[in-house]
């Protein structure tokens, strides 16, 4: 005879709802961000001439504030979900994210910014 199965956990609606709200405001920030990146090209401008950029600093600095906060906010949802679908608090797992894409993407304007001589962030 089989023990009965283990009881589940019951549903946190304010962690749910919480985590959703955050998720969105997320999605937000990391599509803004994106959009902001491609503005990074104009750091380039003083760049020729006189002036020697360091242009392959500059072309990491573009990709890692392109590519990381989608990535960030990618790997921040399906922890989300993973997290809420085990009925575990998952609040923190969208805040979290939103801080480290707003990390990732200041990181990689400031590698762009650092390829200028003589410009500051």
């Amino acid at each position: 005879m089989s023990a009965p199965p283990a009881p589940r956990r019951p549903v946190i609606v304010w962690d749910l709802v919480t985590s959703i709200v955050l998720l969105v405001v997320a999605i937000v920030v990391a599509a803004g961000q994106t959009f902001a990146a491609a503005f990074l090209v104009f750091a380039s401008d003083p760049c020729g001439g006189s002036t020697v950029c360091d242009t392959g600093r500059m072309g990491v600095g573009f990709f890692v504030a392109l590519l990381s906060p989608g990535t960030v906010t990618l790997v921040a949802v399906i922890a989300t979900i993973v997290l809420l679908v085990k009925r575990r608090i998952s609040f923190w797992v969208p805040i979290v994210g939103i801080l480290l894409a707003i990390g990732g993407w200041a990181g990689g304007a400031a590698l762009v910014i650092s390829g200028v001589p003589g410009s500051t962030f």
